[in-house]
C-alpha cells in the first residue's frame, strides 16, 4: 500500500471550509498529527495543488471530533489551522466558522443522535476550553441543508444554525484585558488588546493610514500596512501573555473604522498575514464586545450602543456585508462584563468519503501496530 485512506467529511462551516474527521481515525502523537494534516491538506504550496486546501486561510482547516469528556458536553471539538504555503499547523486557536459545520458533521458521524425537528448540540472546544451550543435543523430525524438563512461571504440560502458562545471572556490568556490595560501605545498606535472567544489585538484604521473600508484583495497587496501592523502584533503577543507569535496566528488583529453601511461599526480582520474575506466567529465577537465596553479603540467608532440593555445586536460591517453578533452582557462599576454571545450561520456537507495521505508520511494504525 502506497497510501493511507483517512475517512472524512467535507464540509462548509459558516465561510470556512475544510475536512472534518473523527479524532480515533488520526494519529495521537502531535508531530506525526501535524505531517499528516499538511499532507492531507496539501500545503506548502500556494494552491494547495497536492491536497483539500483551496490556497486560502480559510479553506486550510481541520475539525477532529470525538465523544466528549466533559459530562456536560456532547462533543470535543478539536480545531487545527494548517498553513497555506508553509508546512506549519497551528493548534493553539479555535475557528467559530468551522465550529458552525461541528453540529451537523457529529450527526452525519452517528457520534450524536438525531432528534425529530431540532437537535441541540453541546461542543467543547478542546483548544479554548469554551463551550458553545449549537442548534441544528434535524426534521424526521436527518440533517437539513435546505432553509432560508444567508449569511454574508456564501451564495445562497440554507438551514440556520444557531450558536450560543458560554464563557467566552479570556478564553486563551485568562482575561478580558490580558495586558491588564483597556488600552495599550505599541509603536506610537494605540491599540486595544481583548480576549472573547479570541485574542485579537485591536486599531484605528486612520492609525495606520487605513480607510477601513478597502476590500481584503486591496489590504492583502498592501505589503508596507502587513508589516508594520505584524511589527505591533507581535509585541502585543507579548504583553498578552501569549510569548513569541511569531509563528502562531494568535492573536489576530482588527481595524476599525465607523460604520457606514447601516451597521454598529466598520471592521477588517486579519487571520493574521492575510485579511479574511468576510468576519471570523470568533473574532467577531471580540470586536463586538469591544465595541460596547468604554474606553476602547472602539469608543466613538461604534453607532446605536451607548445605553442599550442587553442582550445587545452589533452589527459588523465587513468585506463581505454585514455580520449581526448578539452580545449578552451585565454593567457593573468595573464596566461591562460579557456574559455569552450568540449568533446564526449555515453549513452546508460538500463531500464525504477518504483522503489519502502517502504511506512515508503515516501507515495507519492497522499497518503500524501489524
Amino acid at each position: 500500500m502506497t497510501q493511507t485512506p483517512i475517512p472524512y467529511l467535507f464540509l462548509r462551516g459558516g465561510t470556512s471550509r475544510g475536512p472534518y474527521f473523527r479524532r480515533s481515525d488520526l494519529p495521537e502523537d502531535r508531530d506525526l498529527l501535524s505531517e499528516v494534516l499538511i499532507a492531507a491538506v496539501g500545503a506548502g504550496h500556494p494552491l494547495n495543488i497536492d491536497g483539500l486546501g483551496g490556497g486560502n486561510a480559510v479553506t486550510t482547516k481541520v475539525a477532529m471530533l470525538s465523544p466528549s469528556e466533559h459530562e456536560d458536553c456532547d462533543i470535543d471539538y478539536f480545531f487545527a489551522q494548517v498553513a497555506v504555503e508553509e508546512r506549519e499547523v497551528d493548534y493553539r486557536p479555535t475557528c467559530g466558522n468551522i465550529l458552525c459545520g461541528v453540529g451537523p458533521a457529529a450527526i452525519e458521524m452517528g457520534l450524536v443522535p438525531a432528534q425529530d425537528g431540532e437537535t441541540m448540540v453541546r461542543i467543547h472546544a478542546v483548544n479554548t476550553g469554551a463551550v458553545i451550543e449549537a442548534l441544528i435543523q434535524t426534521p424526521g430525524g436527518s440533517v437539513s441543508y435546505e432553509g432560508e438563512a444567508e449569511i454574508a461571504g456564501v451564495p445562497g440560502t440554507s438551514a440556520p444554525v444557531k450558536l450560543s458562545f458560554m464563557g467566552t471572556v479570556g478564553s486563551v490568556t485568562g482575561a478580558l484585558f490580558p495586558t491588564g490595560n483597556i488600552r495599550d501605545v505599541i509603536d506610537g498606535v494605540e491599540v486595544t488588546c481583548m480576549d472573547v472567544a479570541m485574542p485579537v489585538m485591536m486599531l484605528r484604521a486612520d492609525a495606520v493610514g487605513l480607510t477601513g473600508y478597502e476590500t481584503a484583495e486591496a489590504l492583502n497587496e498592501n505589503k508596507a500596512v502587513f508589516a508594520r501592523l505584524e511589527a505591533i502584533r507581535l509585541k502585543a503577543g507579548e504583553l498578552m501573555g501569549l510569548g513569541d507569535v511569531s509563528k502562531s496566528v494568535t492573536p489576530k488583529i482588527a481595524v476599525l473604522a465607523e460604520p457606514k453601511d447601516g451597521g454598529s461599526i466598520a471592521a477588517r480582520y486579519f487571520m493574521p498575514w492575510a485579511c479574511h474575506p468576510s468576519m471570523a466567529v470568533t473574532g467577531g465577537q471580540c470586536i463586538a464586545a469591544c465595541a460596547i465596553t468604554p474606553g476602547t479603540v472602539a469608543d466613538g467608532l461604534s453607532v446605536g450602543l451607548e445605553g442599550q440593555p442587553a442582550p445587545l445586536a452589533v452589527t459588523l460591517e465587513h468585506p463581505a456585508g454585514l455580520m449581526e453578533v448578539l452580545v449578552d452582557f451585565e454593567t457593573g462599576a468595573d464596566g461591562v462584563a460579557v456574559k455569552s454571545a450568540g449568533l446564526v450561520r449555515t453549513a452546508r456537507l460538500l463531500a464525504r468519503g477518504e483522503v489519502m495521505v502517502p504511506a512515508h508520511v503515516w501507515e495507519g494504525f492497522q499497518t503500524r501496530t501489524g
